[in-house]
């Protein structure tokens, strides 16, 4: 149907209003014509999480995205899962839920050798390279990141689609020590930028890679004030914020940039990249009142767990280090540790094999079910 793929174009550019108004005309159209089929109702489930995800609404997109692998499973139609399964791993991630998120990467891996994957790989490809690049920094997703940059096809795909994905695409490549590749994005997205005039998320983005590159915090404020996506502005905000804070007569700009950074991610219901810039700005002195919350797993009694407790024994049950763990709850190795021990004591366990054990137990903990805090 025309109007779907016009209302998953409009996503992808975010005009997101737009988008939902289409969609809302193709609901209708589906519900007066059962005839359609699963085909039809799977797609618009889809594009209806999609929208959910760029507006910052994260349960809505896993819930329909949920129900699309429902459908696609039940009529066979295979071909939608890797964009159902994007769309999870992304939720999961932005959430801070690493157990969840490599659960739904594994299964685009999964697509990905069965050739599922020929809708959108790049997308596909780019929700595994996050997911690795916070698992173990950027050199092990370097194949990944590489592989993406140097695919005209792909590149272009990924450009055109999300608006986060140049800015985090320089990020990465120059984590590599390739100023090469991050030119290359940089050309790439200045280009498309070019030949689409008038596409705000575009235009944006493009600015974003370009203010980073030269690392002109400046530009990349710009680009914040510009993103009409939630998520990709307030990453904006946050290397404005990093740009600012390395110029010590620009401290109140940092804080600024900062501040606003923390808040957008808090709305786009991405406690993780909150809690991170949280972290930054109380290394310039800043302290808020309200600290982001952390998504992790129901039951065993974690009522008794404070949020980083319950964050901490989430990640310690996936197997990663105290100094793994501090790094991605953005507190030290000792904070750490000084945690387990009231974690043991708050759920009677006395090793690490056995807060695994018990944290399995959580209802919805294999089947990837994760709510906030």
């Amino acid at each position: 149907m025309a109007e779907l793929w016009h209302a998953a174009l409009l996503v992808r550019i975010r005009d997101l209003s737009s988008a939902a108004r289409v969609l809302a005309d193709v609901d209708r159209l589906t519900a007066a014509r059962p005839e359609a089929g699963g085909g039809l109702v799977t797609a618009s489930l889809l594009c209806a999480a999609d929208l959910a995800f760029a507006r910052g609404d994260v349960a809505t997109a896993v819930d329909l995205a949920g129900e699309g692998v429902d459908r696609a499973q039940r009529t066979g139609l295979h071909c939608f899962l890797p964009d159902a399964h994007t769309v999870m791993a992304l939720s999961a991630l932005r959430q801070g839920n690493m157990g969840v998120s490599t659960e739904f990467a594994n299964q685009l891996r999964d697509c990905a050798l069965l050739g599922q994957t020929a809708h959108r790989p790049s997308q596909c490809a780019w929700a595994a390279a996050q997911l690795l690049e916070v698992q173990g920094g950027a050199p092990s997703a370097a194949q990944l990141i590489v592989g993406i940059v140097t695919d005209d096809q792909l590149l272009l795909e990924l450009l055109a689609s999300q608006p986060a994905a140049a800015a985090w695409l320089v990020r990465a490549t120059r984590r590599l020590g390739d100023d090469v590749l991050a030119q290359r994005v940089v050309s790439v997205a200045s280009a498309l930028a070019a030949r689409n005039r008038g596409l705000r998320s575009v235009a944006a983005a493009a600015l974003h890679a370009a203010g980073l590159l030269e690392r002109n915090p400046d530009r990349v404020r710009a680009a914040a004030v510009s993103h009409p996506d939630p998520w990709a502005a307030a990453s904006a905000w946050e290397d404005a914020g990093k740009l600012f804070a390395r110029r010590p007569a620009e401290r109140e700009r940092a804080v600024e940039a900062l501040e606003s950074a923390a808040d957008g991610y808090a709305n786009a219901a991405a406690p993780r990249d909150a809690r991170r810039v949280v972290s930054r700005l109380r290394s310039l002195g800043v302290r808020r009142g309200r600290y982001p919350q952390y998504a992790g797993q129901d039951g065993v009694n974690t009522s008794a767990l404070t949020n980083t407790e319950a964050a901490v024994a989430d990640l310690v049950s996936q197997g990663f280090t105290n100094s793994q763990v501090g790094e991605r709850l953005f507190i030290s190795g000792h904070t750490v540790a000084f945690h387990l021990k009231k974690i043991f004591r708050k759920m009677n366990v006395a090793s690490r094999v056995e807060l695994t054990r018990a944290w399995s137990q959580v209802p919805g903990v294999a089947a990837g079910d994760a709510r906030a805090q």
